[in-house]
């Protein structure tokens, strides 16, 4: 009713939120777009949690990045022994790192760590001297444009970067891995996505020979991240438009942060050998209704006060997203918004070949023989138009 007379919305807390049944104006807020998603909320086993991550040395990689630092704050509940903070971006640590000393203080012990993942002597040293138990590996290139003009950086990150990781975490004897993917993975179009799809066959060859309980959890795009499509869209209403969508039939799963971290750490519990869990994202969401219904809690009317435009489907990307393959399959879990994937066929035994040849190719950047040795090893691969035409003209 309200958004029909052009009136901003807001929300306030419930009732059952407040300790004395009254409301400040401090505690009105925006409605947000995941207030509309319309989930029910993620029913998490404490128990189980905390049992695998109380008193462990727990290492999240890529920790001021948004599913990284929502996994620091949900693992600080938990009661670890350390929490180690690790990432290349000063500033993002040092937010997070700070966030924690003011809602923990020295309940807490962490300690922010500076560093790359790609740089093998430094994450052994890192290893060496904090001998983490628990690791959530969070940090990745996940821009799909950028990432299509940059194979060789998202090999080195994604992949080699993973590569890294999983031989120290078996090297030294870590208790569990869990390195979060994309269902981007999932027959990908792109660069990124193939690559976590790589670092996916990575954790699972090193899961074959370790006593480490590796496993990978698949998941959609998450309301609020950096990147995030709503995030571009708020800015675009601000600026009075237009609002720019891909495609007006492009959809996308969604969840919010705390959701899919909850869930996250949840599957982290299960995993054993090697397994890919998938999140169930709900139903997928129409990108132009999303921007429609952002416009109308702006207070806006959607093609009257602010246009939408279609700018077309950029390299890379597709139309409707996947979370598995038709060949994997997927079987039910204890919880029931995690399943599991069955393997499908991996050429195990040319893997370290190919991903020798993948390193040579990157030490040159050549690009064309990049993504070419990418489509070899993920036979489902399919390049976009601009580098099926560089592999033909290169071979």
């Amino acid at each position: 009713m309200l958004q029909g007379m052009n009136i901003p919305v807001r929300m306030v807390p419930s009732l059952a939120d407040l300790p004395d049944s009254t409301v400040s104006l401090q505690q009105i807020r925006e409605v947000r777009i995941e207030d509309l998603l319309g989930r029910e909320p993620v029913e998490v086993d404490l128990s189980e949690i905390a049992s695998y991550l109380r008193d462990e040395r727990v290492l999240v990689t890529g920790a001021g990045g948004s599913i990284g630092s929502e996994l620091c704050r949900q693992i600080a509940g938990f009661d670890p022994e350390l929490l180690l903070l690790l990432g290349r971006g000063e500033n993002s640590i040092y937010e997070i790192d700070q966030e924690l000393n003011f809602t923990y203080g020295k309940r807490l012990k962490r300690l922010p760590i500076i560093a790359d993942i790609r740089d093998r002597a430094k994450m052994e040293q890192v290893f060496r001297d904090y001998r983490p138990t628990v690791i959530f590996h969070a940090a990745a290139h996940k821009h799909v444009p950028l990432m299509e003009n940059a194979p060789e950086e998202a090999v080195k990150n994604n992949i080699f970067g993973t590569k890294n990781l999983v031989e120290l975490a078996d090297k030294y004897g870590v208790k569990r891995f869990v390195l979060i993917s994309t269902d981007k993975a999932v027959n990908p179009t792109n660069v990124m996505g193939a690559t976590k799809r790589v670092a996916e066959m990575v954790m699972q060859y090193q899961a074959r020979k370790s006593q480490t309980k590796f496993c990978a959890v698949r998941f959609g795009n998450v309301l609020g991240s950096r990147g995030s499509v709503i995030q571009l869209f708020k800015k675009q209403i601000e600026r009075g438009g237009p609002v720019t969508v891909t495609h007006p039939e492009m959809t996308r799963f969604f969840m919010t942060i705390p959701e899919a971290v909850s869930l996250v750490i949840q599957a982290g519990a299960m995993g054993e050998n090697g397994e890919v869990f998938i999140l169930d994202m709900g139903e997928p969401v129409k990108i132009y209704d999303l921007a429609c219904e952002l416009i109308r809690l702006s207070g806006l009317e959607p093609g009257v006060d602010i246009e939408i435009t279609c700018c077309g489907i950029r390299p890379g990307e597709k139309l409707y997203e996947e979370t598995l393959t038709a060949e994997e399959g997927t079987t039910a879990t204890k919880h029931q918004r995690i399943f599991v994937g069955q393997p499908n066929g991996v050429d195990w035994g040319h893997l370290e070949e190919n991903l020798a040849y993948l390193e040579k190719w990157v030490s040159v950047a050549d690009r064309g023989k990049i993504v070419a040795k990418l489509q070899e090893i993920v036979p489902k691969y399919r390049p976009s138009k601009r580098w099926q035409e560089e592999i033909a003209t290169t071979g």
